[in-house]
């Protein structure tokens, strides 16, 4: 199903009317329904890079892992492997601080017992998370970062090699502070309050507070998106020193389709900073 992004905006749910393989295994990583992830597989022996897949939602609504199994589809045909991540949402049981952000680090580190079973090569990890979903790529690989006393903290935290960002939100303090923009009640909602409140649990998980990290970073806007506009995170751009890349006539949504003008440009970008020494 071919979607002309010229036509008009893309919705959520245009994005789950595009189709998707079955995942190759659905892997738990806890006891609650929403931990587990969708493990994809390209054919072939491997060792394989991995992606894991995050979706967004606004910490709190709309979308689950249905959402980015388009997008963890058309990875696989790259040949890599895809690990599309679900989590407890800021509205549900067990969910919003702490738990939402626990579920993305437990979810990560599972892929080390994943390898016993499958071939996935974890000297090659990239993060990639869409809206609220690209805070959460963005926030794994840098874990290492996150001060010890942080409920948020855990040991060892899985390395990643590369994290992508589609539409993220980069600044969580700069999203909370830039407008009556979508997604900016799921974060006062997961986070349990707003920055001035709780700067701790910000400190903890906003990418701009964890700069720098090690991890080669890109970050992918559509020029015309106004639920994530990229003017909010200029200075994270100028901080990080991450790729750039703008997708003409894209919205918010044109993002998560493999369809849409710009898929080319995010697969090449996670191409380089996968082999990039």
């Amino acid at each position: 199903m071919a979607l002309d992004a010229q036509t008009r905006p893309l919705t959520s749910a245009d994005i789950l009317k595009l189709p998707s393989t079955p995942a190759a295994q659905k892997i738990a990583y806890g006891d609650s329904p929403q931990q587990y992830a969708e493990l994809r597989l390209p054919e072939g022996r491997g060792p394989f890079p991995v992606i894991v897949v995050i979706h967004g939602g606004c910490w709190v609504g709309y979308a689950s892992a249905n959402y980015t199994a388009h997008i963890a589809s058309a990875l696989v045909t790259e040949r890599w492997a895809t690990w599309n991540l679900e989590y407890r949402h800021g509205k549900e049981q067990g969910g919003g601080w702490p738990g939402t952000f626990q579920d993305i680090g437990r979810g990560v580190d599972a892929l080390r017992d994943a390898t016993s079973k499958y071939p996935l090569d974890l000297r090659r990890v990239t993060t990639l998370g869409h809206s609220a979903g690209g805070q959460l790529a963005l926030w794994a690989a840098a874990r290492d970062r996150i001060p010890r006393d942080s409920e948020v903290f855990a040991e060892n935290p899985l390395p990643i090699r590369a994290a992508v960002s589609l539409g993220g939100i980069a600044d969580m303090r700069a999203y909370a502070a830039g407008g009556p923009h979508d997604c900016v009640a799921g974060e006062l909602q997961v986070m349990g309050g707003a920055p001035e409140q709780h700067p701790e649990r910000y400190a903890a998980v906003s990418p701009m507070e964890l700069l720098p990290m090690a991890a080669r970073q890109a970050l992918v806007w559509g020029e015309q998106d106004r639920i994530v506009p990229e003017s909010l995170f200029r200075e994270y751009e100028r901080r990080s020193g991450a790729e750039v890349i703008r997708i003409e006539g894209a919205g918010h949504h044109e993002l998560c389709s493999a369809d849409a003008p710009g898929w080319r440009r995010i697969v090449e970008a996670i191409k380089r900073l996968i082999t990039a020494p």
